[in-house]
């Protein structure tokens, strides 16, 4: 099999796991907004994002540096596990003696030990899940999503309408959840066969937590980023407001849930496939960047038909955020894709370094922006900063690879989605005739290249097979 038949064979099991358990997410909306007021809503989904701020403190950033020297087949298995354990372990005592400084943050005060449990468990489910992954057991990784799907699915509803428990249930199904997915990891993948303090060698420990340590700044500083802008919206237009906020927030995160099916197979192709590597990552890339186009130009179609028949009428407004954020995400996704770079050759100082100029310059634009535009400003504040990021990593990573990208088709690419943006905002008339045209360009643009690739793995894969029959 080479390496881009491995990648989409990696990328489709992915799938199968990751999409069940992200769609649910898209089908729980309705329940959500029906169920919670704007303001639990956005509290939720404040505790939800805090939680996972924490996850890299619970864990000392080491779930990454697993995955990294997992993959690393000069690396002895049972210490890196061992070592993620023990780091883990470490982390999450030291979390919990700081938890009651969350009482301190008005919105979270309430639910302070809720949160400490949540990140801790997610930390244990992200060790277990990363560990498999670098084991290429991409299968029992999928069929772990698709359980995680259904207790999730099935406590949600006993949470939230049988017992009411609102918020607390909102966060307690996740909780149970990821409880539930450590326990099937760990009996199905005998995680136990790989603990073993005693004979942990001090060497691999000291590795990773090279790797890892500026994972916990780069991290924090990407969730000021990401999640800075719900308390800046809070904060300066009320908890009402985060809401729709968040619920706009969760359209674009389509792309991401694309995009991440994807990334959790490259990430594996990309450490183990050596041979020829600019021109793998560049053909790859320019492909992942025309599918991450096209989804977000039909984001941009169905924008306020899918706010309408999504959410309760409450949540309408939500539609005027979404455009800037589906280019936000786009931006987002290709700093991850060239933050895999990083990963590769282990240069995680350089990805806290340009998260760092985002994280300041998104407090700025907050700041700034958010009186002069409302919510609107948090959003184009996010878009400014993973686009600055991005041309940053662009010229900086090809010090170590040189990724050829297709210009024209990217910035014709951006154009469309912007040009789907304007027109949306201005309401004009016959507004879906021209955004369909915008969309069918962007299908032209960026389609064309897809499908030649995908005839010339097939015309492959059919050759391949032929001449197994001759032999």
């Amino acid at each position: 099999m080479n390496r881009y038949k491995r990648l989409l064979s990696n990328t489709f099991v992915f799938a199968i796991g990751t999409f069940s358990s992200k769609v649910l997410v898209y089908f729980l909306v309705p329940l959500y907004t029906h169920v919670l007021t704007n303001a639990q809503f956005g509290s939720a989904d404040l505790i939800q994002q805090t939680g996972n701020l924490l996850l890299p403190l619970a864990s000392l950033g080491i779930t990454t540096a697993v995955l990294r020297f997992g993959l690393d087949s000069a690396v002895r298995k049972t210490d890196v596990f061992t070592a993620g354990l023990l780091c883990v372990m470490f982390g999450s005592g030291a979390l919990l003696l700081l938890s009651p400084l969350w009482l301190l943050v008005r919105p979270l005060a309430p639910y302070s030990v809720l949160l400490m449990v949540f990140a801790v468990m997610s930390t244990l489910r992200s060790l277990c899940s990363q560990f498999v992954r670098s084991q290429s057991r991409v299968r029992l990784f999928a069929l772990d999503g698709l359980l995680s799907t259904a207790t999730m699915l099935l406590l949600t509803i006993l949470f939230l309408t049988v017992f009411r428990w609102g918020v607390t249930g909102y966060i307690a199904a996740i909780v149970c959840s990821d409880f539930l997915s450590v326990l099937f990891l760990t009996v199905t993948g005998r995680l136990w066969r790989y603990v073993g303090f005693s004979g942990l060698q001090p060497n691999v420990l000291r590795q990773m937590l090279r790797f890892a340590l500026p994972l916990i700044p780069n991290t924090l500083l990407w969730w000021i980023t990401n999640v800075s802008d719900r308390y800046f919206v809070i904060y300066m237009m009320g908890e009402e407001h985060n809401g729709p906020y968040a619920i706009a927030y969760k359209i674009p995160a389509l792309i991401i849930l694309v995009a991440g099916v994807f990334m959790n197979a490259w990430q594996i192709s990309a450490v183990t496939e050596q041979e020829d590597r600019e021109r793998f990552y560049s053909k790859v890339g320019n492909h992942y960047t025309s599918i991450l186009m096209i989804v977000a130009s039909l984001i941009l179609l169905g924008d306020r038909m899918i706010i309408r028949l999504w959410v309760a009428e409450d949540y309408y407004i939500a539609w005027q955020y979404v455009p800037l954020l589906t280019l936000a995400t786009v931006c987002t996704c290709l700093v991850d894709f060239l933050g895999s770079i990083y990963l590769v050759e282990k240069k995680s100082v350089h990805s806290m370094l340009t998260a760092a100029v985002s994280a300041v310059m998104n407090l700025i634009l907050n700041a700034v922006l958010i009186p002069v535009w409302g919510v609107n400003g948090a959003a184009a504040a996010t878009l400014l900063c993973y686009f600055t990021v991005f041309l940053i990593r662009f010229w900086d990573t090809r010090r170590y690879i040189k990724v050829a990208w297709h210009l024209p088709r990217l910035c014709g690419g951006f154009a469309i989605l912007a040009a789907q943006t304007v027109l949306l905002w201005w309401d004009v008339p016959y507004l879906y005739l021209w955004e369909g045209l915008l969309t069918l360009a962007m299908l032209v643009l960026h389609g064309n290249s897809l499908m030649r690739s995908v005839k010339t793995l097939l015309h492959s894969r059919r050759a391949a097979r032929q001449d197994t029959e001759t032999e």
